[in-house]
């Protein structure tokens, strides 16, 4: 039933996918689409997902290093959603894989004028190589996870950055469980939503990479974001210490 529902899918979904086999879907998506949807969507997943936010970035300031500062890296940084829950005098490093979110990121660093906003890099999760050592106090990564090429080495790359004591803080929507229907329809759309979605996936059990990751310390809260018709309701959100 599930491989019949995905090939209904794919057919409700057939001229993105032709658009695919000819080369023009990715570069599109990456441009146009995903941006617009992103800004629009994301402004939704905000408001669900508000009081969660501000419950986990209550304790960044407790994260500032020796000198008093708090340098914060941000890994997929999108249209700059999160800005809003830092702290005064942050300093603010930017990184995303896609660099097509200029305009929603410009506006949003202009309405959030309470941070220092050090450099933008064009980089992978799992590909922090411009970003020394030890150099940060704390990390944050929102609704990134399910679409890096691979969580573990994103994870590894997050404890290499981080100083010792920093901290990586994370909201993901997650596999839901696998004996419910929720489950059932993440499966059904797994194929079709990493396309359109510019590779994002529906099943993964990123707590399963955190609790393998070498942090000293972990707190994973499971939470519910409803999104009407979107099959991400399942989330995880905390964070851990190098």
């Amino acid at each position: 039933s599930v491989l019949l529902l995905r090939a209904c899918l794919a057919l409700l979904a057939s001229p993105i996918y032709l658009l695919s086999f000819l080369g023009i879907w990715e570069p599109f998506c990456r441009k146009v689409f995903f941006p617009f949807f992103l800004d629009k969507v994301g402004v939704i997943h905000d408001k669900k997902s508000k009081k969660y936010k501000q419950e986990l970035f209550r304790n960044l300031p407790d994260f500032r290093g020796p000198s008093g500062e708090l340098r914060l890296l941000e890994i997929g940084t999108g249209s700059g959603t999160n800005f809003q829950f830092y702290p005064p005098g942050c300093k603010v490093t930017c990184t995303d894989i896609n660099p097509n979110f200029k305009e929603s990121l410009s506006r949003n660093m202009k309405k959030n004028q309470h941070l220092h906003y050090e450099r933008f890099l064009v980089a992978a999760g799992e590909d922090l190589h411009q970003v020394p050592s030890g150099s940060v106090d704390a990390v944050v990564c929102t609704l990134v996870l399910c679409s890096v090429h691979s969580v573990s080495s994103t994870l590894r790359e997050v404890l290499r950055v981080l100083r010792p004591g920093g901290a990586f803080f994370f909201l993901e929507h997650v596999a839901a469980e696998h004996s419910s229907w929720k489950y059932f329809w993440q499966q059904v759309c797994y194929p079709t939503w990493k396309l359109v979605f510019a590779g994002c996936c529906l099943t993964r059990e990123i707590w399963k990479n955190l609790e393998e990751a070498k942090f000293s310390e972990l707190k994973i809260q499971h939470i519910r974001v409803v999104l009407p018709g979107m099959p991400i309701e399942p989330h995880i959100v905390g964070y851990g210490v190098k």
